[in-house]
């Protein structure tokens, strides 16, 4: 996943990208696919996940599927599903049990709690579903007056990616193209990686160490550390150096942040690693960060300026650098919920506090 920078667009940007965007020039730890109305994400650990919707027409009612498998032989995959809940005229269930149908008929109930919207089906249900869409039957839920529609258009090729990744295809548990090779041989699952965050200082803006910064050449060392496409914003600091936020990280080592980027709904601030003195030798994290706090970045995205689809990265401070320890994103830009309807994480790691 590389070459590919977010900037708000007045269209959708595809969640491949969006999250390319977030990761920058890093190589890609899981995978992500998306073919027509579904997608695909596998997170490093090799955990993958499928999301289906509606067809995308604004007319029909919004309606998402996540299907969750763990690697590992014997791993049966988890369904889930979420009703639309973006917007006043999203229709609201009758009652939180619907009746999921394959081709027009009846083929069992699935219960939709209302304070979330979201159900799980049984195993036997959840098989039906999956064999339902590998013979591309329509498969829909309703409570008597509406109907919510799964596309199926694009689950077979995201499924087959799913048990290629995992190594089931072949196997008796593969989702498509089943067959006799032994489970034995399916990929294990993998380990989150453990990262070790570092303590950060309390110090405020009294710190004697920034006042003796000196500013100027500061921002000018942090111009050449980037280039003008990525960061149009830095022209602003000016050549006193105004605009520039410290924060320390260390006996030796400070945070230095600054105003990178801004579009229609979207906004990104650049963060450099840099010596307390000269030479500050900036070493860039990132330029799609939206917030700091206690040695942790985080960005936070909108997939478009609706606000129902995102993407999220996050590093840490390991006591030398910002280690990578989050990326995901929503879903598919369908109107299914605020902010998205799903987590579909592609890094995931294990942080733990190193004691102050």
């Amino acid at each position: 996943m590389t070459g590919y920078r977010i900037r708000p667009a007045p269209s959708v940007i595809p969640f491949p990208l969006l999250l390319a965007g977030l990761l920058g020039a890093a190589p890609a730890p899981g995978l992500s696919f998306v073919r027509h109305d579904w997608e695909l994400v596998c997170d490093n650990t090799r955990t993958c996940r499928a999301a289906g919707y509606q067809a995308d027409d604004p007319e029909l009612p919004a309606v998402s599927v996540l299907v969750t498998r763990a690697a590992g032989p014997g791993q049966a995959p988890r369904v889930q599903l979420q009703l639309g809940s973006y917007g006043a005229d999203a229709p609201v269930p009758a009652g939180e049990q619907l009746t999921m149908q394959v081709d027009g008929h009846a083929a069992g109930k699935v219960q939709v709690p209302a304070d979330t919207g979201i159900g799980e089906l049984a195993p036997k249900l959840a098989a039906t579903l999956l064999a339902a869409l590998a013979r591309n039957a329509e498969v829909a839920w309703t409570d008597g007056a509406a109907t919510w529609v799964l596309s199926g258009k694009g689950s077979s090729a995201v499924f087959l990616k799913m048990d290629d990744f995992q190594g089931r295809v072949g196997t008796p548990g593969a989702l498509v193209r089943k067959g006799a090779k032994p489970e034995e041989g399916v990929a294990p699952a993998l380990p989150a990686p453990v990262v070790l965050a570092a303590p950060v200082p309390r110090t405020g803006a009294d710190d004697p160490a920034f006042k003796r910064i000196d500013l100027r050449q500061l921002a000018a060392d942090l111009r050449k550390s980037v280039s003008k496409d990525d960061c149009e914003r830095l022209d602003q600091l000016g050549a006193d150096g105004k605009g520039i936020t410290l924060a320390r990280l260390s006996d030796s080592r400070l945070l230095a942040s600054a105003a990178c980027w801004m579009g229609a709904y979207n906004t990104g601030d650049a963060y450099w690693v840099i010596n307390q003195a000269a030479p500050y030798a900036p070493q860039l994290v990132t330029t799609n960060a939206t917030e700091y706090s206690d040695g942790t970045l985080t960005s936070t995205q909108k997939g478009r300026g609706l606000g129902d689809c995102g993407a999220s990265e996050e590093w840490v401070w390991t006591g030398d650098k910002f280690t990578p320890t989050r990326a995901a994103s929503s879903g598919m830009c369908r109107l299914v919920a605020p902010g998205g309807a799903w987590e579909l994480p592609e890094l995931v790691t294990q942080v733990q506090r190193r004691p102050k």
